[in-house]
Order: structure tokens, then sequence, then C-alpha cells
């Protein structure tokens, strides 16, 4: 398998790492920047530098494109239209709609799939690449109807290998979510770091900061031109996510004024269940069962399972396509965990006119 990186910072070297420990995988990397492709090759990342988009893809299996979200359309064209017809584009921005719908009217544009690890570290760069850095992230896709269905099964199993779980979303989902679980945290640190150096401001000591500060405002004023660029695209819901903490920070305001002890406990409490529910969410598992369903071999029929289950919040841990010898029809396996999870897909496939069958074992 070759894979093309196109962007070699932190996570597109992290993504080499991976491929090329994990799956064996021939890994090329292009980067407008010379210096970091000679970091990447000395720490590991790339097997070659390639000196143009054109000469990474040439013959991949799959291209991931690794840049600030402003550069991406352009990108993601350029490793379309010089890739072949098998060849699967992937991308890793933190923002989809505005992507998707500019790529749809490319040519080739069936073989694109929005992508979106949802992992990071506190430094960045390609010499902070680490092979480890996916293991367990969810990272989402966002196929459309027109998607290939097997490039989609491609990918979705090189992205699991990588360590990933992977997840199919539509993209509007996708954004706002983003909104309100990342987009927003940079927001509020912002005006937290702000207002706190209003307040010491002048002030002869300044006094200890506690933990809870450090914690609160870790991401403060990160990377400038990079979240310009992130809050720029998905402006609107993230400013709608503003909109509502603002509601619940009045609420917080009256309640404080007010300095009712039993009202600020709930109050407090509420807070820790949500937290709870909200992680529980995300440590839920169990075993792994097969299903098994005949479909019709047509443009998007993949995209619509996989996407019916993600809006129901069930997720796809690993996937296999077998189109038969006329290519009329296909049989698909996909593997869910959990037998709640399990009945509840055999619902929604059966709700989309295929028939399922479960088996019990892990893939």
């Amino acid at each position: 398998m070759k894979v093309a990186i196109l962007g070699v910072g932190l996570i597109g070297g992290s993504i080499g790492l991976a491929a090329r420990e994990r799956l064996g995988a021939e890994v090329v990397g292009f980067d407008p920047s010379v210096g970091t492709l000679e970091a990447a090759l000395e720490v590991g990342a790339l097997d070659a530098a390639a000196g143009s988009v054109d000469e990474a893809v040439a013959e991949a299996d799959a291209v991931f494109c690794a840049a600030p979200v402003n550069s991406l359309p352009g990108l993601v064209g350029a490793a379309l239209a010089a890739s072949g017809p098998e060849t699967v584009i992937s991308d890793v921005g933190s923002t989809k709609a505005g992507l998707v719908e500019e790529v749809a009217g490319l040519e080739g544009a069936s073989r694109f799939i929005g992508g979106h690890p949802l992992a990071g570290a506190e430094t960045a760069g390609v010499r902070n690449s680490r092979a480890d850095l996916f293991e367990g992230a969810r990272w989402y896709l966002t196929p459309t109807a027109t998607s290939e269905g097997v490039l989609f099964d491609r990918l979705h199993s090189l992205i699991a290998d990588l360590g990933a779980r992977p997840q199919a979303v539509e993209t509007d989902e996708h954004d706002r979510m983003m909104a309100t679980v990342s987009h927003l945290p940079h927001v509020l640190s912002n005006a937290l770091v702000g207002r706190a150096a209003e307040t010491l401001a002048g002030g002869e000591r300044h006094p200890e900061v506690g933990r809870s500060f450090r914690d609160t405002t870790r991401v403060a004023g990160a990377n400038p031109a990079i979240w310009a660029d992130i809050f720029a695209a998905n402006a609107s819901r993230v400013a709608d996510e503003v909109d509502a903490v603002v509601a619940r920070l009045q609420d917080a305001s009256r309640l404080l004024r007010e300095a009712d002890p039993e009202q600020l406990r709930d109050y407090q409490q509420q807070a820790a269940d949500a937290r709870r529910a909200l992680e529980q969410e995300v440590l839920e598992g169990g075993q792994l069962f097969e299903l098994r369903l005949a479909v019709e071999n047509r443009p998007g029929v993949v995209a619509e399972l996989a996407l019916a289950l993600g809006r129901a919040g069930v997720n796809i841990e690993d996937m296999s396509l077998d189109p038969s010898s006329d290519m009329r029809t296909g049989a698909i396996s996909l593997w869910v965990a959990g037998e709640e999870e399990t009945e509840r897909a055999i619902g929604i496939i059966r709700e989309l006119g295929h028939s399922a069958s479960a088996v019990s074992g892990g893939s």
C-alpha cells in the first residue's frame, strides 16, 4: 500500500509514522517547506519526500491532505486531478461543510471523503509526531451520497488500522458538534484569560494561579493563524454556541446573586451528572457482532448506511465489502459493539430496505 501525505506537520507526520509502523505502507510526503520534509525524513514519518503534489500522489492508494483549513479546497482539488481513479482522497481539517461543498463540483469528487481525527498534542510540528497519536481516538468521516463505497471501505479500514475509531457523520452535524466541543472551548479560554488580565492588571502582586485556571485556559491563544481560519470557517455555528453559553452564564449569575446554598448545590450536581453521562457515552463498548447484509450496488449506498447508523449513535467498528461477480449487488459485513447497539443497527438497516443478520464474534 502506498499512502501520500500532503502537509507534513504533527498530524500528517503522525499518519506517516503510524502507516509505516502499523501497515507496513510506503509513505511519500509533500510539503511547501523543504525543512519540514527533511525533518519528516529524519523522524521516520516518510519513506520519501516528493517535490510536488503530482509526484506524491502518483500510484497512491490513499491521500491525506493535512493543511490549514483555508488551503484544503485547493489541495484536495490538486490531489484529485493528479491521482488515479482508484485513489481515495481525504483530509484532516476540523471543519467539513464548506470543504465538502467546494469539492463537490470537482471532477472525481466521488473519491473524496472528508475526515477529521480528534487527536492532537500540546506541541506542533513533525518532530513531535507520534505513531500512537490516534490510538483509540475518534476519527470522523463525512461521506456523501456520491461517495464510492469501495473507497469508503478502504479509508475506513485504513484509519482503523492506524489505531483510530472511524465514524461516519454528516458534514453539518460534524461542524455543529465541533463548534460545541472543540471550537467553543477555545473562545471561552480566550475570554477567561482576557478577563483575568483585566482584573489583575496593575496589581502589586498577582495571586498564585490555581490548577483549574491553568487547565481551563490551556488552549488560550493557540496558534492564531490556524485558529483564525477555523473560527472563520465555522463562524455562525461557533457564534450560536457562544450565545447559548452566555445564556447559561446569565443563569449562573442569577443563582450566585441569590446565594441560595441548596440551589447552588443543585447547580453543581447537575453539572457533575451531565459530565458523567458524557463520559459514559465515550466509554461504552462491548462484544463485537458482525452484521451481514446484501445491498444493491449503487452509488451512495455505503454512505447511506454509515450515516444512518452514525445519526443513531451506532458506530461501525469495522467493515468489509464484497461486490458480486455481476457488480449488480454486494455483500457488506459491519461490526458493531454490544447487543443493544446491534439490535438498533439491524432495525435501522431494515428500515432502509436491506436485510440483515447478526453473528457474534470479533473482527
